[in-house]
């Protein structure tokens, strides 16, 4: 009975092709992928040679595709980016090497995806394989490319995109207003000084658009045949599963096909390992403090982190702290160096007091799912923004990596940990994240398998996408009630004026005085 229903299962199930992102977006992803083998689903991932944390698995197929770049080069890019969050460059040092990082980033990978659409062997098999859907993370847009190639209904699995390109693709409105910018560091509620910045962020994101995806759009347009543009690729899109919670989030609008999924990385607590159960157990009633600044740094300068050991001497709480670095020599008794934690089975114990996270999405969310007041030390990326959110729910405070002192750290932390209301705040986002009638993974998996079956989700594609920018903003309505306006005025007032002329004229041969008679 168990060898027919697995046949039952395979049967039944579909076939879907994936296209990832590296680094911590592949995180998330993985356990999509999983859960769909687990229902029965045929799960194929294409990933380039030499990648930082997707490797091979058990539960799906790995096709991979050769690059020109070594695997050496992909682990020294990878930490060069959290060595970089360390340097404090001049306003002209930053933008020179912001350019530089940008052309370099998009000559990496849009000749990565060179790669993946030119090989032919690997290109035949995927037409031949008759999927049922793609599923991607878009933010490097070869899977795009590759869906419009294949004529594949598309799931996108994403944080966000870079210019609100995922906003601007689903047709959905953004108001300056009170929607913030992303690295504005804003929260909804702005002053009037922080919309007018976020206004001059809106208009240069095109520029910024331009620059990033403009390789990809030659690719794109060399690869298919005929001129595309990477915001008509993106719009093609069945199913937006945007990594976003309202309870994290800010609330603005969003479209039907946008499916917010925050906190699916957030797991069921697994029993901590003896080592890391009797270091728990022996922090007494003070607790524990978990402290990681994400997977891309390893090691930080010798000064900031002699900085940071002497502030986590402070407290009376164990901190756990994930470093590979060089030990610092004044580290403190209280602090556990680690090469690795069990972040989310350590965060959700009940003698955990504070989070000190880097503030990426993952972090931010086991926190909330936990209830773990957080400090925050943001370093590149989106996790300004994330931080600014966390703070301004009340259930952390940040510090500037660059500038935070001992004294800083200490008395942050202090106050995370002994102040009632950092606690209380946190607890109130887990309690209204947690209180959902379906898991995000699960609502994931649903949607997935939805494209699949139904070959897409055109039901939930407005009109919006057919209208060009004059039809969208009513301009041509407005100008045809305008001239209609203006055409009555100018008649009623022709009118008027024809009236006034025939009643002078009338009145001139009325009063016109008549010759007397002469005797």
């Amino acid at each position: 009975l168990v060898l027919f229903l697995s046949f039952w299962s395979l049967a039944e199930g579909g076939k879907l092709l994936v296209v990832p992102q590296d680094g911590s977006h592949w995180l998330s992803m993985r356990v999509v992928l999983e859960k769909l083998c687990e229902r029965g689903h045929e799960v194929v991932a294409v990933i380039p040679e030499a990648t930082l944390l997707m490797k091979s698995s058990q539960s799906f197929t790995i096709k991979t595709y050769s690059v020109p770049y070594t695997q050496e080069f992909v682990d020294r890019y990878y930490n060069s980016i959290g060595e970089n969050c360390f340097a404090n460059p001049t306003f002209l040092e930053k933008f020179t090497v912001l350019l530089s990082n940008l052309s370099e980033l998009t000559n990496m990978f849009s000749s990565t995806c060179r790669h993946l659409l030119y090989d032919e062997e690997l290109m035949k098999y995927l037409q031949d394989s008759k999927f049922d859907a793609i599923m991607m993370d878009p933010v490097l847009p070869c899977g795009p490319i590759v869906a419009e190639y294949l004529s594949l209904p598309s799931v996108y699995f994403m944080r966000g995109l870079p210019c609100t390109l995922d906003y601007k693709a689903t047709q959905c409105p953004s108001p300056y207003s009170y929607v913030p910018r992303i690295f504005t560091s804003h929260s909804d509620h702005m002053t009037f000084t922080e919309r007018v910045k976020n206004l001059l962020v809106g208009f240069s994101e095109h520029l910024l658009c331009y620059l990033f995806y403009l390789k990809y759009e030659n690719l794109a347009s060399e690869f298919l045949h005929r001129e595309v543009t990477v915001l008509e690729l993106f719009s093609k899109a069945s199913v937006w599963l945007m990594r976003y919670d309202f309870v994290f989030e800010y609330p603005r609008p969003i479209m039907p096909n946008m499916v917010y999924i925050g906190g699916i990385n957030c797991e069921q607590k697994n029993p901590l390992s003896k080592e890391f159960e009797a270091i728990v157990n022996a922090s007494g009633e003070h607790g524990i403090v978990v402290f990681s600044l994400g997977s891309m740094v390893s090691e930080i300068p010798m000064k900031k982190a002699t900085e940071i050991a002497d502030a986590l001497g402070t407290v009376p709480q164990t901190v756990l702290w994930r470093y590979t670095g060089e030990v610092p020599p004044n580290l403190p008794k209280n602090v556990k160096l680690l090469k690795w934690l069990p972040q989310n089975d350590l965060l959700a114990h009940p003698k955990t007091r504070a989070f000190i996270t880097h503030g990426g999405s993952h972090g931010v969310y086991e926190g909330i799912c936990n209830a773990v007041p957080m400090l925050l030390m943001p370093l590149f990326g989106d996790q300004m923004d994330n931080a600014k959110r966390v703070e301004s729910r009340g259930a952390g405070l940040t510090l500037n990596i660059l500038e935070m002192t001992s004294k800083d750290i200490s008395t942050a932390l202090k106050a995370v940990i002994n102040d009632k209301k950092y606690k209380e705040n946190i607890k109130r986002l887990s309690d209204l994240h947690l209180d959902r009638p379906i898991h995000p993974l699960d609502l994931a998996v649903h949607w997935v398998e939805f494209v699949m079956r139904h070959k897409g989700a055109p039901h939930l594609r407005p009109a919006a996408h057919d209208l060009n920018w004059f039809q969208y903003h009513s301009l041509d309505v407005i100008a045809f009630l305008l001239a209609v306006v203006l055409l009555s005025l100018f008649i009623s007032l022709k009118c008027c004026l024809f009236c006034c002329r025939r009643c002078c004229c009338k009145k001139g041969r009325t009063r016109k005085p008549t010759k007397s008679k002469s005797h």
